[in-house]
């Protein structure tokens, strides 16, 4: 008799322990999954931005092309616009460029997306040059003074990084400097914009 009490305590005791241990476990997860959670708007503050996914983009702000047109975001609605924020003196910018205008600009052009490089704070005739010696055909807006680029992200923040908005003038895609994975990954969000474009034209 006393053998089956301490058998049946025993069997007790291990399913104490296993339920404790199950227990552990979860807290250990969530604690493992709250910090990046926490932390997920932190990392495009991390990169300057002032703006997230998600953030209606600002607006109030005129873009004037080095080809002499004049159009903004209020314009493009309907639109889905990508900014690249650019300069001449950037390596990385002279590096992402092409990529830009081919996997962008000359695949989507014709699909509802609008491409527009943001050079900062250079004078006409160097941004124009910028565009001739990258050979990229995407139009290049002026911002003086980066008072465009400081409505996106911190003015002591750098360039590249582009902005993808949608065509209700929603921010849903964020890069900074070039990186092979984020950019491919931005494509992928371009496409599925424009195919919702496009299907929505269609109906």
């Amino acid at each position: 008799m006393k053998n089956k009490s301490l058998l049946n305590f025993s069997k007790a005791f291990f399913a104490v322990a296993i339920l404790l241990a199950g227990a552990n476990t979860s807290n250990a997860q969530a604690q493992t999954v709250a910090p990046n959670a926490a932390t997920a708007n932190v990392a495009d503050a991390d990169r300057g931005y002032l703006v997230k996914v998600g953030d209606q983009a600002p607006d109030d702000f005129e873009l004037v092309l080095d080809n002499g047109e004049k159009t903004s975001l209020k314009q493009l609605r309907g639109k889905v616009v990508v900014l690249q924020f650019t300069a001449s003196w950037c390596s990385v910018c002279r590096k992402e460029m092409p990529h830009l205008e081919t996997d962008v600009w000359k695949a989507y052009q014709n699909k509802n997306v609008v491409l527009i490089g943001v050079d900062r704070d250079e004078p006409l005739e160097k941004v124009q040059k910028f565009r001739q010696d990258i050979q990229v055909t995407y139009p290049l807006a002026l911002d003086p003074g980066a008072e465009i680029f400081g409505k996106f992200a911190n003015k002591k923040a750098g360039v590249t990084r582009n902005v993808v908005i949608d065509a209700n003038g929603k921010i849903v895609y964020l890069t900074r400097l070039y990186d092979v994975n984020e950019f491919n990954e931005m494509v992928k969000v371009i496409d599925g914009l424009a195919s919702k474009a496009s299907l929505k034209a269609s109906l």
